[in-house]
């Protein structure tokens, strides 16, 4: 071919692939909409993660921890079951720690409840004993109990993980139902492009006829647009994350002012900042994907 025609011909080309997608970068709604989806999809992420390690450091806090309660209004007896008890129970099989909760503790803890005369009004303050135990399945729990009865016959043995057992219980399923939030957001995103796709397709089909004209592949025009929405969904995804990620550090530092060990747990990890760092990526390919098979199936029905 020659080459001054060659020319000719890839500048007309240029023009026409500037015509059909211009490179006005924020003029459409399109990259808002990526940023606002991408916005939701991070939080959605990032409290399913949050929930998530909050319920595995919880069972591994739990895992293994018993409490022995004794209830007696004679205080001289209840003091010698539970020095009886520290002496005994770490000789028992199974038995990692024994630890006494001071009364005093258990004391500042029903404060906010019972006012502070809690002292003057001499009520009777069950002692604790935490116990942890190499074991929690339900024989090991039921041998570690009748152990304590041949001891202290009015002691109570109650497992940690049986009061917070829904509570984790709930955080997991939390966590999941995040993770099908995020699979809703990216169907809605892959939703965006493919309306995208099609009103540029049909806004541009005169276009279309040109570059095809001139020798342009259906490929090649597929490409056009791929790019063109790659560049919304980067902005887009990058704006959403940058937003969500402020508000994910102000509630992680709110939580942290709380003072709760409970809610401290929900935190996110360095494994799990990387996973919500993927998020854009992943949303600009699916993008990028989603308007490439658009496109090429909006023209071969044409054709």
């Amino acid at each position: 071919m020659i080459p001054g025609i060659k020319r000719k011909r890839d500048k007309a080309a240029t023009a026409a692939r500037n015509r059909l997608l211009p490179e006005g970068r924020v003029a459409g709604p399109m990259p808002w909409v990526i940023a606002i989806m991408m916005f939701l999809t991070v939080l959605a992420a990032a409290a399913g993660l949050g929930l998530l390690h909050a319920s595995r450091a919880l069972g591994a806090d739990l895992s293994g921890r018993v409490t022995v309660q004794l209830i007696d209004a004679d205080p001289v007896a209840r003091n010698d079951a539970v020095r009886r008890l520290v002496r005994a129970l770490p000789r028992l099989p199974g038995v990692v720690a024994v630890q006494p909760v001071p009364e005093s503790q258990l004391a500042d803890q029903l404060r906010p409840w019972l006012g502070t005369d809690l002292a003057a009004a001499e009520l009777p303050i069950p002692a604790l004993v935490d116990v942890t135990l190499a074991a929690t399945d339900p024989a090991a729990v039921a041998t570690f109990r009748r152990a304590v009865a041949a001891i202290v016959p009015q002691a109570r043995v109650e497992p940690h993980a049986a009061f917070l057992a829904p509570l984790s219980g709930l955080m997991t399923s939390l966590a999941g139902l995040a993770v099908a939030l995020v699979l809703l957001m990216a169907l809605a995103t892959g939703a965006v492009v493919v309306l995208a796709a099609r009103g540029a397709h049909d806004s541009h089909r005169g276009t279309i006829d040109v570059l095809h004209l001139m020798g342009a592949t259906d490929i090649q025009i597929a490409r056009l647009f791929q790019r063109r929405i790659a560049l919304d969904a980067s902005f887009g995804g990058a704006l959403g994350f940058a937003a969500a990620a402020a508000v994910i550090a102000i509630i992680g530092q709110r939580l942290g002012a709380t003072g709760s060990d409970m809610l401290q747990t929900i935190h996110l990890s360095a494994g799990a900042w990387l996973l919500l760092l993927a998020l854009p990526l992943a949303g600009v390919l699916l993008a990028m994907l989603t308007a490439r098979m658009t496109v090429l199936s909006a023209l071969g029905r044409q054709l």
